[in-house]
């Protein structure tokens, strides 16, 4: 069983088993195959919260942790005892998650640093009210995990919070067009890709108003003001980047799909650029499912089936996976 494993996951890890973890014992099935294993080891500690909070047991743990071992857990959590304390095994969802990210190290964009952007920005109106879009960021994290996936270290810039982060990813939160553009030249200071999947507002009102907008007012007359084209103001500033090599963005159209999106490509130097029609079914906001076109910047296209936005994301990384080879070494 040791021999030819990816990873070993002990979950749940009793105190006992980490004992004999932590002290090289070998008289069961379980401990004789943790002993033989030359794979990365981890552990999800399970147990009452007296016995994790025992010196011995901390101690057995910190050992592992110096060994290489990726601990996940103990949640604090009614027990088996009944008691509500430390102890509890992490869900499996935290579990799969750091699964994951552990495989994915020595993947095929190991020590690149991608930066991923996702959800529709909020312009404030007044203190209540704000002005977005249908965007559910679900595409945006959908990448972000793909790029995990891949190995890579990931900045995620969204302005959503109701999706699960993905597991190693870091998270960097804002609202508006202006705090995503900052956000996103601070992260591209060290990154070698781009990934614009946030629905950016093209306006935002003029002037926020200090308090809540009354109907007893009459009608507002609301004026706009143009956002910052944070794709277009990268473009101008991209010599800033050196490390800069690749910079992807979305078209979400409601028609002269490939027309709107070829011009996009251009004017802000894309080197990929996705495109899809927001009005078509099973495709767009909200929705799993996602129908692209792939334009490169060679003039290439590549119009994909109708996919899940898991699969949309595992294609774009393929597309950046593939430009890093094509790359002078």
């Amino acid at each position: 069983l040791a021999h030819g494993a990816d990873l070993l996951v002990i979950a749940p890890a009793t105190a006992n088993t980490l004992t004999k973890l932590a002290h090289g014992q070998s008289n069961d099935l379980l401990s004789v195959t943790a002993l033989a294993a030359t794979c990365p080891l981890l552990v999800a500690p399970a147990m009452d919260g007296g016995m994790y909070n025992h010196p011995a047991t901390q101690a057995n743990l910190h050992l592992l942790a110096e060994w290489g071992a990726t601990i996940v857990g103990p949640e604090e959590g009614h027990l088996a005892s009944g008691l509500v304390a430390r102890g509890r095994m992490s869900e499996p969802v935290t579990l799969l998650g750091r699964i994951r990210h552990v495989l994915a190290q020595g993947g095929s964009l190991a020590g690149r640093h991608i930066v991923v952007t996702a959800g529709g920005t909020r312009e404030a109106v007044d203190p209540v009210r704000y002005l977005t879009n249908h965007s559910s960021g679900k595409q945006g994290y959908a990448v972000a995990q793909a790029a995990l996936d891949a190995g890579a270290a990931v900045t995620l810039i969204t302005t959503t919070t109701a999706l699960p982060l993905p597991t190693g990813a870091q998270l960097v939160s804002v609202d508006s067009a202006q705090e995503m553009l900052a956000a996103v030249r601070q992260a591209c200071a060290d990154a070698d890709v781009l990934i614009m999947a946030a629905a950016v507002a093209d306006f935002r009102p003029a002037h926020v108003a200090d308090q809540k907008i009354k109907k007893l007012t009459g009608t507002p007359l609301l004026e706009l003001a143009p956002n910052p084209d944070i794709l277009a103001t990268l473009a101008q500033e991209r010599d800033s980047f050196p490390r800069l090599q690749f910079v992807v963005g979305f078209a979400a159209e409601t028609q002269n799909l490939l027309a709107n999106a070829q011009s996009k490509l251009v004017r802000k130097r894309l080197d990929l650029i996705v495109a899809n029609d927001v009005t078509a079914d099973n495709a767009g906001f909200a929705v799993d499912t996602n129908r692209v076109i792939f334009l490169r910047k060679d003039g290439s296209q590549e119009a994909l089936p109708l996919l899940s936005k898991a699969e949309v994301a595992q294609r774009i990384i393929d597309e950046i996976t593939q430009g890093f080879t094509r790359l002078p070494h």
